[in-house]
Parts: C-alpha cells; structure tokens; sequence
C-alpha cells in the first residue's frame, strides 16, 4: 500500500470518528432529542380524537385541584418531573429535573396543598389521555409530546371561541383552530423551527 492510500485511510478514519464522536455528545448532551420520535399536527390531532374524553379529565382535574390564586406547569418524564413551576403572589420559581420523591418536590406540593396522591392521579390521567404536561393557567394548557426541539400542545377553552379569538388563536405559525374549544399549539425550542411543521409564512406585498 502506497504512503497516499495509507494517509487517505488513515484522515478518513480520522474524520468519521470525530462525525461519530460528535453526534455521540449531541445525543448524550441534549439527552436524544435530535433521535426522538418527529410528529406533526395531523397527529396531533388523531390523539385528539382518539383520547379526547381523557384529555377533558385532564383540564377538569387540574382545575380543581389548583388553588384558584397560584399557577403551576408540570411535566412528567420517565417517572419524574422534567418540570415542576410553580407561580404564587407573583414570585415565578422553575423547578428542572426533579425526583419525584425528592424534598423539592414535596416542598412544592405543600404550596399547592398537595399530597403524592394528587400527583400521581394527575400523572395517570395525563397517561391515559397520551399526554405529558399541563399547566393551570386559563386556557387550560396540555402538552402532547416532545418532537425533536420542540413540543405540541392543546390549549382547552372553557366556552367555544368566538369569532375574535378565532382569528387571534388562528395563525398558523404558534397557533391553529382547530375546532369548538381546542386550539392547537406548537412551541419551538431554543433552536430550530417556530412554527407547526410545514408552516410558510406568507411574504408581505412589495
């Protein structure tokens, strides 16, 4: 084997450890997120029809096990809150990461006046509708799932939207109408998209 051939080998081998080294740390570092499932809203709206009683159980047990004066968002991941925030007389705390028997956690269910009970009955019940995360704030919103950077969720309204909010809630890009209550939503992560998989926004006339 001539020097050129054996240096060529040797750069090649070189450069497909490092491409391989490197989505290693991708994946270890943002915890598989570029290799997890990638969804769009025709799914989501199948979960919704498919799952649509339980995800109503998930809006009605969270409005009233809520006190009316505090907010919070929860996030369920493996077992164990990915989030767990917590908004009372206008102090914001995030809580990441947390273990769900862990003393944070406990230290934040007696804020809300909760015991394991209310939060492993929420957990089932965001189970049983395939969702993962809600939050109190009115609309009611229900995380679906993770897709790559970002997340897609179901903000449930108390009444049927008006013609108003219709258009407010029916951009496109964050937001679609999807019918009666449901609006749907996708929020994007620190990087990549913004918007619903498959949105163009539409260029303002010259």
């Amino acid at each position: 084997m001539n020097n050129f051939l054996r240096i060529l080998l040797i750069l090649g081998g070189v450069f497909f450890a490092l491409i391989g080294g490197f989505f290693l740390f991708i994946y270890i570092a943002f915890n598989g997120i570029f290799t997890g499932p990638s969804y769009n809203q025709s799914d989501l709206i199948e979960n919704y029809e498919n799952k649509k009683e339980q995800i109503i159980e998930v809006k009605n047990y969270i409005e009233k096990i809520v006190p009316e004066n505090i907010f919070v968002n929860i996030e369920f991941k493996n077992g164990d809150l990915e989030t767990f925030h917590v908004k009372r007389n206008g102090n914001y705390e995030n809580n990441w990461h947390l273990d769900i028997d862990s003393k944070k956690t406990d230290s934040l269910l007696n804020i809300l006046g909760w015991t394991h009970s209310e939060l492993e009955t929420l957990k089932d019940k965001l189970d049983k509708a395939n969702c993962i995360s809600v939050a109190s704030r009115k609309p009611i919103t229900i995380g679906w799932q993770r897709s790559a950077m970002g997340m897609f969720f179901y903000k449930l309204f108390d009444q049927n939207l008006n013609d108003s909010l219709i258009e407010q809630y029916n951009g496109g890009c964050t937001y679609i109408f999807y019918k009666d209550n449901v609006v749907l939503q996708y929020g994007g992560g620190a990087i990549g998209p913004q918007c619903f998989p498959g949105f163009v926004r539409k260029e303002l006339p010259h």
